[in-house]
């Protein structure tokens, strides 16, 4: 009973100086596991690259196209209802300002509109119109029952904009707003054309403005089977509809559709948008569910890119590689460590008839004659310094070479092979959307400011019905920048340039010197923040002026588009003004790049603007379009530029390219995690094991050796411990042994 009791314990003290797993096999295992991972992907993401791949390309620029078509049509929508809003609601008083001069300061000030009109909705009575009639009737049946007391026009203040067939065909949205004031209510009505966003169709391009049933609304550009475009585009959109927008995305569906047809021939590529608002966002036109369509012919190029050999033979030299790397390490790292810990443990049991076997490597060599020297102490010898094993390669030495066989291996595919060059063949209709989204993006500025002048405009025709001293003009100017986010200040000039009334921040405009004429005027050409302003006279002021100066921030949010590249606004000078968010700028620095700089001056021959493919060591696609030269910003003589770099375009060059830089990175992040693992946990403890027994066998006895880790080289150390506290004599053996309770 007492002798199988002993044989259990002594089992027991042999798990408990057994190592768990730990020490030097989880990072080689690993670094063979992640190896030959990296090396499968490599053969599966390296496969031939079939040119169909150039429609991937061409489609995400056909959506991109779309969705900058949708923001435009949704901008332009809204700004003419909150234009019509703000209007009426500068005609509010105690006194009823009279239709007729209702409409005539309107008209004034705005000219997008096709008819206005002034109505009584109680009795459906005509009180004032101008242009082109407007259907009465739509209006007045969608408008809730007006009633007599209801003397501020709140029933009908909550109608939106709506869309209206005429009999001609023809679309129109009319916007509805209430004049308040007086006894009775009055309607401001006005109508204008649903056009097609300001984009450049061409002879090639059809685009397409579409309800949310399908109907064709608006259209420019060549007829390509436009209702059934339409429908499946529509139910496509549907589809996606249910979809949350991501941050930063469109907001609303989008996507792209490709036609059938046989390779090699003409087939159509169509992107589609809806016009529609993000959660929270608030948007009148976006409740009225249109959709812009765009659709270009493209010729599908059958031929492929060849790279399914190359990844294969990448693979399988990684896998030669690792095999090779794994034997290494097995022989010279983890076996000497297990050999190490049976010697040690033999000899701390006092198993002492047979000499301990000699090592290979510098640090296990010097282990092991240290072993040597402490066994023959154990049998009366005196203690020796056993020196340093010479003429062994270290193990930090071996993981170094190990690193540099497998960075041998990565970093040709991470920086030099499988490079696309600046041969690659983009296709030309990413060249031409490049122009046209560039283009879109110019009138899409010049759209605002010019409706920003706009409304700069009709607050002078508030403000010159006061003398300019009390502080009605202020209210006006609070309001005003209060509802439009586009300024940063609005104030008031007299005849000399000095500052009346003001909202906002401090006023920009030069001292002294007297307002610019109605116009939109660039304050400044140097500084850290562009100055820009518009300028619009008050009727019968005696030179008064009322002046808006433009949030740099709104400027910058004009600009900014996914899918375009990097997008400066520029002076007539080529200083940058604005720029995109992702990449931000200086002001009124110059552009980057001496051929961006001539496409500039090649885009003021050409009011179309221009584009081109810039061949360097970088290829990029740039674009340049100047503003028109029309409504108060035709002074400005301005412009939009734009480059994306060819290596941002889904391209098969381009993405074999980033698939071997891809397993290049992998092959590097495998060899410098599951190495660097190794050296922190084996073979820079091993290397400190190495001199603490020395220090033993030459004669340290006080050191007391405790482990840092459960692992091979922890355990080693636990039998030196027991070994150490063998060799000192009785009375001074007073430590307790490491990794002992």
């Amino acid at each position: 009973m007492s002798a199988s009791r002993g044989s259990r314990r002594r089992k027991a003290r042999r798990r408990a100086d057994m190592p768990l797993l730990g020490g030097a096999r989880p990072p080689i295992a690993a670094l063979l596991a992640l190896l030959l991972a990296v090396a499968g992907a490599t053969a599966l993401v390296l496969g031939d690259r079939d040119r169909a791949s150039l429609d991937a390309a061409v489609l995400t620029s056909q959506q991109h196209v779309a969705e900058d078509g949708a923001l435009s049509l949704r901008a332009s929508l809204d700004e003419s209802a909150t234009d019509l809003q703000r209007a009426a609601a500068l005609f509010t008083g105690p006194e009823p300002v009279p239709a007729d001069t209702v409409l005539d300061k309107l008209g004034k000030v705005y000219n997008k509109w096709r008819g206005t009109a002034v109505i009584d909705p109680v009795g459906g009575t005509l009180l004032a119109a101008r242009g082109e009639n407007i259907p009465l009737a739509t209006v007045l049946k969608g408008a809730p029952e007006a009633k007599d007391d209801d003397k501020d026009g709140k029933a009908a203040f909550g109608l939106g904009p709506r869309l209206v067939k005429l009999r001609s065909g023809e679309t129109r949205m009319l916007v509805v707003a209430a004049l308040r004031g007086g006894d009775r209510p009055r309607l401001l009505v006005a109508s204008g054309t649903l056009n097609v966003p300001g984009i450049s169709s061409g002879e090639d391009r059809t685009l397409l403005v579409v309800d949310s049933a399908g109907t064709v609304l608006a259209s420019d550009g060549p007829s390509v089977a436009r209702k059934s475009w339409a429908e499946k585009a529509r139910k496509t959109a549907a589809a996606d509809s249910a979809k949350t927008p991501e941050p930063g995305g469109h907001p609303g569906a989008s996507g792209h559709l490709m036609g059938g047809g046989k390779r090699g021939e003409e087939r159509t590529a169509v992107g589609y948008a809806a016009a529609g608002r993000a959660p929270g966002e608030t948007s009148a036109a976006g409740a009225l569910g249109l959709s812009v369509i765009t659709s270009v012919e493209v010729t599908e190029d059958i031929s492929a890119v060849r790279t399914q050999a190359f990844g294969l033979a990448a693979a399988g030299i990684l896998l030669a590689l690792a095999l090779v790397v794994g034997w290494v390490l097995l022989r010279t790292v983890q076996r000497p460590l297990l050999q190490l810990y049976l010697e040690s443990r033999r000899l701390s049991r006092g198993e002492l008839d047979r000499p301990v076997r000699q090592f290979r490597g510098r640090e296990p060599a010097r282990i092991g004659a240290a072993l040597e020297s402490l066994r023959k102490q154990r049998l009366g010898g005196r203690p020796t310094r056993t020196g340093r094993a010479r003429g062994g390669f270290g193990t930090r030495g071996t993981v170094i070479v190990c690193a540099a066989v497998l960075l041998a291996w990565s970093a040709p595919l991470l920086f030099l092979l499988n490079r696309a060059g600046s041969t690659v063949t983009v296709p030309q209709q990413l060249v031409e959307d490049q122009r046209r989204r560039t283009d879109t993006a110019a009138d899409r500025v010049r759209k605002a400011l010019n409706e920003g002048w706009a409304d700069v405009a009709s607050v002078a025709q508030i403000v010159g019905a006061g003398d300019g001293k009390d502080g009605a003009d202020k209210a006006v100017l609070e309001t005003t920048l209060r509802e439009h986010s586009r300024y940063r200040s609005v104030y008031v000039l007299d005849g000399d340039g000095k500052v009346l009334s003001r909202a906002g921040d401090s006023p920009r405009h030069p001292g002294g010197k007297k307002p610019h004429p109605d116009s939109v005027v660039q304050l400044n050409t140097s500084g850290k923040e562009p100055a820009v302003a518009a300028y619009a006279a008050v009727p019968g002021g005696k030179g008064r002026t009322v002046v808006g100066e433009y949030d740099t921030q709104f400027l910058i949010s004009l600009v900014t588009r996914p899918g375009l590249g990097q997008v400066w606004l520029v002076d007539k000078k080529h200083r940058i003004i604005a720029a995109d968010r992702a990449h931000g700028y200086r002001a009124f620095a110059k552009l980057p790049g001496r051929h961006l700089n001539d496409l500039a001056v090649s885009a003021r021959r050409d009011a179309d603007g221009t584009a081109i493919l810039h061949r360097s060591r970088n290829s990029s696609i740039a674009a340049a379009a100047p503003f028109s030269d029309n409504g108060a910003v035709k002074g400005l003589d301005w412009q939009v530029i734009s480059a994306q770099p060819a290596a941002w375009l889904e391209l098969p060059e381009y993405t074999a390219e980033r698939h071997t830089m891809l397993a290049g990175l992998l092959g590097v992040t495998a060899a410098v995690a599951c190495l660097g693992w190794l050296h922190i946990i084996v073979i820079r403890p091993l290397r400190n094991l190495a001199d603490q027994a020395e220090a033993l066998a030459g004669g340290d006895r006080k050191t007391v050796l405790f482990p840092q880790h459960h692992d091979e080289v922890g355990a080693v150390v636990r039998n030196l411990e027991l070994i150490r506290q063998q060799l000192r004599p009785a009375t001074g053996a007073s430590a307790k042994p490491a990794g002992r309770n």
